[in-house]
């Protein structure tokens, strides 16, 4: 008995040591896309805050506050990844604190991207009246609309939980949003919001989109650049789609591969919360010739071409 025992437990110690480095392993591959990701966007904006030309223009400003929100999303979302591994729980508060930043930032990105698409059509279609219609002033209100319409979104479920569940506030948590505003209100407001968030930002690329193409062809110019950048805003959108539907695709893998739950929850964070973000960087950071131009002033790995 004493032997099996043994046995017994250095197979447990072993697999525990083995799912301890496997999950080390993945933190460790999150942090340095992280940082990596992190520090090209960094770059990106004191490149921003260095040029006027960029500075002054709608376009580039909107780049740049899409790169920051990508940033804070992308630092909370690594933060609570490690602290899901390390901890499995933490406090309500400090978690509350952590997520409504990250939710928020996470509903502003297809909302920029909308207005991104929307300045690069006024940009083809009215470029007459692009200098009066889209000015420096109208694109910084745009983007407090922006912050207070995702805020707005969220900021109910923290009202509920607070008018309802006092109690829930001094207990541990493992941080997601579904486990943190589990009112059923909270839950249907949110996939209202979803959809119609959506929708509309959809209907937004559809438009821009083949008012581009029409607006070219009537023309007879080329608008090919522009009609690709808005297909390459509405695969971002796709992809933020996906982060959505990350519960429900978790609880499907975990009732089909319930041994390969680590593997899964990283590659769905992957391909949810940072390939997103290093979206950003190829379609301006390294695509837009204007900014890829004074961007190779401070990352030696941008080429310009003569």
């Amino acid at each position: 008995m004493n032997s099996t025992v043994g046995v017994g437990n250095g197979t447990g110690s072993a697999h525990y040591m083995f799912s301890f480095f496997q999950a080390l392993d993945k933190n460790l591959i999150v942090v340095i896309l992280g940082i990596s990701i992190n520090s090209v966007n960094a770059t990106m904006v004191h490149t921003f805050r260095k040029h006027y030309i960029l500075r002054s223009n709608p376009r580039y400003i909107l780049f740049a506050h899409l790169v920051l929100n990508d940033m804070i999303q992308l630092t909370i979302s690594i933060s609570l990844f490690i602290l899901s591994f390390a901890l499995g729980s933490i406090p309500v508060f400090i978690c509350l604190f952590l997520i409504l930043p990250a939710i928020i930032s996470t509903m502003n990105t297809p909302l920029n991207l909308a207005v991104m698409a929307t300045e690069c059509f006024m940009s083809i279609c009215f470029p007459l009246r692009y200098n009066y219609i889209c000015t420096v002033k109208r694109t910084y209100i745009t983007i407090g609309l922006i912050w207070a319409v995702s805020s707005l979104s969220v900021l109910p479920d923290v009202f509920i939980l607070v008018a309802t569940e006092q109690h829930f506030l001094l207990s541990r948590v493992l941080c997601e949003r579904d486990t943190m505003f589990r009112s059923s209100l909270s839950k249907e407001k949110r996939n209202a919001s979803h959809i119609l968030f959506f929708v509309l930002v959809w209907l937004t690329l559809f438009c821009a989109y083949f008012k581009v193409l029409f607006a070219a062809k009537a023309a007879n110019t080329d608008a090919t650049k522009a009609r690709n950048t808005i297909l390459l805003h509405a695969f971002q959108v796709l992809l933020c789609m996906t982060t959505y539907v990350h519960p429900f695709l978790l609880q499907l893998f975990r009732f089909l591969f319930p041994e390969q739950m680590i593997s899964i929850y990283f590659a769905m964070f992957v391909i949810t919360q940072i390939f997103p973000r290093f979206l950003s960087t190829v379609i301006y950071g390294l695509r837009d010739k204007t900014f890829r131009k004074y961007l190779s002033r401070y990352c030696i790995c941008v080429q310009t071409k003569a």
